[in-house]
């Protein structure tokens, strides 16, 4: 049996905008996003793929096109679920009048309190039986979410594979509400940009975008080439004071190379280290988990090696043994 976990937004937000050269979405077995909300609701508006989950005699359905052993990642979400334990409800049980007529017309109603899972909860405890990974429960719901990420709402129920592969994915999400990265083309859509509030830039590649040409004080251009021998490390501590001085005026930032992978990757890490204190090795894992292709080349390894000696004065993280 599997476990039932607590998925954060900012996980599944990260999940549906993970990609190589197409959105991962397109794979088959890399999502099952499942909702529990009435069908009305559902029709409403849903995340993007979401299934409805369907009952039958009060028992819930599996949606037949899923393969649930083979799912990298199970999601369940109800309204507004906020606890992976009972909450009350309120039950309403329907009795025989004094004349005993049963027919519904006569009917009286007594109301009773009874402690239940949510929806979500329910279904993905029902789940756990069928699914070799954890079964994660969307934390707040869909008003949760939809409210944090309103642009991957949709009315869509049927995808087509040319429509996922026709998908273009948003920028990762490394410090929730505040912090994103992304790639070239993510730089210079002026949607994206419009959905995420972005307010600056750290652009660490050759190209440069359209977006706050000429402020210094909103764009930070770091033009070095995508090869091991580029010297990143004289610029960490730049990028981090920039970064440091956009938080703290609010503002949310976007860090991008052309492809998100390596400049970018390890730019983040190296501001990660800075400014938590951090090991190279905990920074490292918090964006691969949270981008999961990032992978910042050999020269720059060691280059964050060198930032680790200089923030915390040794080098503890051993990059003689793969990190990735």
């Amino acid at each position: 049996m599997a476990d039932l976990v607590f998925c954060e937004p900012t996980e599944l937000y990260n999940i549906l905008n993970q990609a190589s050269k197409l959105s991962r979405l397109t794979e088959p077995n890399y999502l099952c996003l499942l909702d529990v909300r009435p069908k009305r609701e559902y029709d409403e508006g849903h995340l993007i793929t979401a299934l409805r989950v369907k009952k039958k005699k009060n028992q819930y359905l599996i949606p037949e096109s899923v393969d649930l052993e083979c799912v990298k990642y199970c999601v369940v979400y109800d309204s507004n679920t906020n606890n992976l334990d009972l909450h009350m409800r309120d039950i309403c049980l329907k009795e025989d009048d004094e004349d005993g007529d049963a027919d519904g017309e006569h009917q009286k109603c007594s109301h009773i309190q009874e402690f239940l899972p949510g929806p979500a909860v329910e279904f993905g405890q029902f789940l756990t039986d069928f699914t070799r990974q954890p079964v994660n429960v969307l934390k707040g719901g869909y008003e949760f979410f939809s409210g944090m990420y309103h642009f991957l709402r949709t009315q869509k129920i049927i995808w087509m594979p040319q429509e996922l592969d026709e998908i273009q994915p948003y920028p990762i999400e490394i410090i929730p509400g505040r912090v994103f990265l992304g790639d070239f083309r993510q730089a210079n859509d002026p949607k994206i940009h419009k959905d995420l509030k972005i307010k600056a830039h750290v652009n660490i590649s050759m190209e440069s975008t359209p977006f706050f040409v000429d402020d210094p004080d909103r764009l930070l251009h770091v033009q070095i080439e995508d090869v091991p021998e580029a010297a990143l490390l004289p610029y960490f501590r730049r990028i981090c004071h920039f970064m440091e001085i956009h938080l703290y005026l609010g503002s949310i930032i976007l860090v991008f190379s052309t492809r998100g992978i390596s400049r970018s990757s390890a730019a983040l890490v190296a501001f990660l280290m800075h400014n938590k204190e951090a090991t190279l090795k905990r920074s490292w894992a918090h964006v691969k988990k949270c981008k999961a292709n990032m992978r910042p080349n050999r020269g720059l390894v060691t280059q964050l090696s060198e930032w680790e000696k200089t923030i915390l004065g040794d080098y503890i993280t051993d990059i003689s043994e793969p990190i990735y």
